[in-house]
Order: structure tokens, then sequence, then C-alpha cells
């Protein structure tokens, strides 16, 4: 691969986003709070775009996030909306994670997901063929926007893109007007870097978005009562959200220092001993909550929507290139759930927590002498 310049050694990533004016879209989402939360610890001055803040309860209220960001609620789909926002604040990084991210809502609200996800980020790409300052761009989309044969072996970044459902087809869609916008305006601004970021099957503290398996077991547990599960055998390659963070600021980081070429995608995945069975982790869940592991589990037979058995990303280009890799064992993970959903059961300071996760998972990848961190 091109663009690589020498090997770089990022100190907690260089302090490359101190001071800097750092826009996330999506900012009040699951994934949107976490990568907000670690901004805010490096320094950054956080600016949030956002449609509404979409559960409740939500992690962006747990952690208090409204005092510590700049917010706007907005529709992502309204071009003029968002260009003048991005026009007013001057980003020196944007983070596009606005999505509808539930597969089966899809199923209920295609439309509206085709807008959200394809429509919402054209309006972005729109947004950044606009700007006139130094700006470095990460467009998350999703492993779904892989065409999922449901082989073994995990997918690349120049493999097929697609989709047999709305959602997948969002997803991959969302990569081709990307793929089109680099290619017809934006890779001749010399003034922006950009890149696509590719991760799934992602579980963390503060998930309640419905339809998710964490989040199901967190429900059920809270109030004493069995989780339903449905697919037990399916298999995931489970990450903790902090991994494919990890890897999204150290994309912004290469990219700023002009260590790769942009207008590439990265795929970020979990170790291989993450992958596991729903019916895993539904049990390991329910043991750190101090739960016999078979009573407090119904297996159902309601299969609402076709889901994939098998999806998985191989994640060599982001090992090689970024000197990215994931840090967390699959039970240090699980560990890092329970203990934030109990601390929230039992009303400690939620943002306290986060940033004392945060730490910990910074300091394993210090140990394990991974790049980001030294």
């Amino acid at each position: 691969m091109e663009g690589v310049v020498e090997k770089f050694m990022p100190k907690s990533f260089k302090n490359i986003y101190k001071g800097k004016k750092v826009l996330i879209t999506g900012n009040t989402g699951f994934k949107g709070s976490w990568l907000s939360a670690w901004l805010l610890s490096l320094g950054a001055d956080v600016y949030g775009f956002s449609k509404d803040i979409p559960t409740s309860p939500s992690m962006y209220s747990a952690l208090d996030l409204e005092k510590s960001i700049t917010n706007t609620f907005g529709d992502i789909a309204n071009k003029e909306e968002f260009n003048d926002y991005v026009q007013k604040i001057k980003p020196n990084f944007i983070f596009h994670l606005a999505a509808q991210a539930i597969v089966s809502e899809s199923y209920t609200h295609p439309y509206q997901t085709v807008m959200d996800n394809v429509v919402g980020t054209t309006s972005v790409l729109d947004s950044i063929r606009n700007i006139s300052w130094d700006c470095t761009c990460i467009l998350i989309t999703s492993d779904k926007a892989y065409e999922n044969v449901e082989w073994i072996w995990g997918y690349r970044e120049n493999d097929a893109l697609g989709g047999k459902d709305v959602y997948s087809g969002s997803k991959g869609a969302a990569e081709l007007i990307i793929k089109s916008y680099w290619n017809s305006f934006i890779q001749k601004m010399p003034n922006i870097k950009l890149s696509t970021a590719r991760a799934g099957n992602v579980i963390g503290g503060g998930d309640w978005a419905k339809d998710r398996v964490v989040v199901d077991c967190i429900k059920a547990f809270e109030i004493g009562e069995k989780v339903e599960i449905r697919c037990p055998e399916a298999t995931r390659p489970w990450q903790h959200v902090l991994e494919p963070i990890s890897g999204y600021l150290t994309l912004g980081l290469y990219l700023e220092k002009d260590l790769i070429k942009s207008g590439e995608a990265f795929n970020f995945g979990p170790k291989p001993d993450v992958t596991k069975t729903v019916l895993d982790l539904t049990k390991d869940l329910a043991s750190r909550w101090g739960l016999e592991k078979n009573r407090a589990i119904i297996i159902t037979d309601s299969i609402p929507f076709e889901e994939a058995k098998l999806l998985k990303l191989n994640c060599d280009k982001s090992n090689n290139y970024l000197n990215w890799q994931s840090t967390l064992s699959y039970s240090e993970c699980v560990d890092l759930i329970a203990e934030w959903y109990l601390s929230y059961h039992g009303k400690l300071d939620m943002y306290d927590l986060t940033l004392k996760q945060i730490d910990f998972y910074t300091d394993l990848a210090v140990k394990q002498k991974i790049d980001w961190s030294s």
C-alpha cells in the first residue's frame, strides 16, 4: 500500500486532538457518547449534531454530556442545515456516526433507514465539498456493508459490497456514495483527508437500543426476569465499543499526519477468541450478574427477521498500516460490560466510571505495546 511514510509511534494519539474542534454526527448515540467521552479526556473541543437522544435511558444522559460538549439537534439528511452547522463551527475533524443502526428497524421503516444511512451520508459528503479549511474526516459505516456469503474467512476492504436486506443495502450504498464523492470531488481537495471505517457487533456499557442481545439481557436481569434469545447458536465476533473507537481515533491520527493516503477503507474487529455464540455471551453476562446461567435464559422460536449466522472482518490492513490491533480478551470485554451496567444500577457517577474504563483499556494497550497508546 502506498502512502505509508514511516512507522509512527503515537503517544496517546500524539495529542493530535488536544485543543482541536471535533464534530461528531450521531453524538447522542451509544458509540457517539463513548467517542465524545474519550475525546473530552484527550482535550478536544467536542461538537455534536444529532437528530435526537435515541433511547431512554441513554449513555448521553447518563454521562451528562450536554454539559461538556456543544450539541445541536437537526436532520442529517437536510444538507443545508448540516452544511450551515459545519460552516459555523469549522471543525478540524469530523467523525460521521449518525445512522439508523438497528437491523429490525430497517424492516419496519425501510424508507427512513435509507434516508438516514444513504442520504444522510451524502449530506455529510456534500458539506465536506464546501470546506475551505484543513479538515480530517472519518466516515463510519458497518461490517454489514459487505455482501455476506457466510464464508468462514474475514471480509477484506476490497471484497464486494451489498446486502440482501435494507439495512445491509443501505450500508453498502453509503460506502459506494463515499467512493463516488471521493473520486469525483474530494480527492482533488488538498485540504481534506478522508477515510471510511467498518466495524460490527459492537457491545458495551451504555447501550439501550432495542433488539440487541446485551440490552435485552440487562433489561431482564434488572427486573429479575429471564431473557429471551433467538438464534442461540449464531456466532458473532463481539467487540467492546472501545476497540473500534480506538481504531477510529488512530485512523484520524494517521490521516492527519499523512502516514496513509486518503480515500481508503479500514476494518476494525476483535481478537479471534472474542468470537462466541449468542448463548455463550448471554450465559456469561448472567454469571457476572450473579445469576444461575441456565436459569436466566429462555430460547424462543420467535424470529421476526432473517439474521446472518456468521460475519467477521479481516483486519490485516489496519494491523499493518495503522499499527492497530484489538486489546481486550473476551473475558475482559464481558467484565467491562457487567461493571458498567451494575454501576449504573447502583447509581454511581457514570462519567467517572466511563473514564476509568477508558483508562483501564489504555493501560492494557500500553502493556501490549500497541502503538496509539505508547
